[in-house]
């Protein structure tokens, strides 16, 4: 069965590959997504909270988003989405506008994550905004509801509010909240007609059953075969329960070592044979004794 809806599966919220001195290490951009295409992918999110995004300035992004752009005609049907939020508008209107140029998908964005106590009024007015000045007509925007780490939660009223004032180009949400009760408040008000990627693994199966389009996670870095087998099966109508149970599982040991940069960055050489790539400060590398105490752990399951 073809998803019905143009965005939709299995997204990596993408790592950054960075050199030693912290620049963007672009030479490996090419390998890296060919690995998610090759691993069951339909595609990647980039600049998402894995992806350190708010980490990253307007040309920096802008210079990944113009090379991804370049490997994607080696990967038919690769779908790519970009991380465009940030507490500046102009700046978010930049990177959106910038993305699109480059003919990505969509963009997952932020709200004003500085702004804790904006009001509803507000936040509307501020991705009215960058609707309006930066999505084409034939473009998706889809917001960021991740109140844990943004401080600043995307409520079901404010998504009724933009849908019904942009009704295609407001497509729907990055829900990373964790929430079974978020997700089934947007069932029950939305169906069908919101686009609705689920940021954890452990809801995969329940969020696809709630009318999800599919998933960005973290996890999708070293695991995305099991979120693929679980996709492929809601697409026949069936149910994955063992490939569910091991996200489950695997995501319960991943919890325990937040945050999620750092530590897919350090599993990824030992899982897969990627390099070792640093992070960004403020965020640090991981401690080889906790990867060692990890990589116990998964291997115990």
């Amino acid at each position: 069965m073809k998803p019905s809806k143009p965005i939709s599966g299995v997204f990596a919220a993408a790592v950054t590959p960075l050199n030693a001195d912290f620049s963007i290490q672009t030479e490996a951009l090419p390998g890296l997504l060919n690995f998610y295409a090759q691993r069951g992918c339909h595609g990647v999110l980039l600049f998402g909270t894995t992806g350190e995004g708010p980490s990253f300035s307007a040309e920096e992004r802008t210079t990944v988003f113009q090379l991804a752009a370049r490997i994607r005609q080696e990967l038919p049907g690769f779908q790519l989405l970009a991380g465009t939020g940030t507490p500046s508008l102009d700046e978010t209107i930049q990177i959106t506008r910038a993305a699109f140029d480059c003919g990505f998908d969509g963009v997952v964005t932020l709200p004003p994550y500085y702004f804790r106590k904006a009001t509803e009024e507000g936040l509307f007015a501020w991705y009215q905004q960058v609707i309006q000045r930066a999505v084409p007509g034939d473009g998706f925007l889809l917001g960021y509801h991740f109140p844990g780490m943004s401080g600043v939660a995307l409520s079901i009223d404010l998504l009724g509010r933009l849908k019904d004032a942009f009704p295609d180009q407001f497509a729907g949400l990055k829900d990373s909240s964790g929430e079974q009760d978020f997700s089934r408040q947007l069932n029950t008000r939305f169906g069908d007609d919101l686009i609705v990627l689920t940021g954890n693994d452990r809801l995969f199966s329940q969020a696809l059953e709630q009318h999800a389009s599919g998933c960005i996670t973290a996890m999708s870095n070293l695991y995305s075969p099991y979120l693929r087998q679980v996709w492929d099966s809601h697409q026949q109508g069936k149910s994955d329960n063992t490939a569910q149970a091991c996200l489950v599982a695997l995501r319960k040991v991943f919890d325990q070592y937040p945050p999620a940069a750092p530590f897919i960055k350090a599993m990824l050489p030992r899982l897969h044979n990627l390099p070792a790539w640093p992070v960004r400060p403020p965020l640090v590398s991981v401690e080889p004794e906790v990867i060692e105490k990890a990589l116990v752990e998964l291997a115990a399951l």
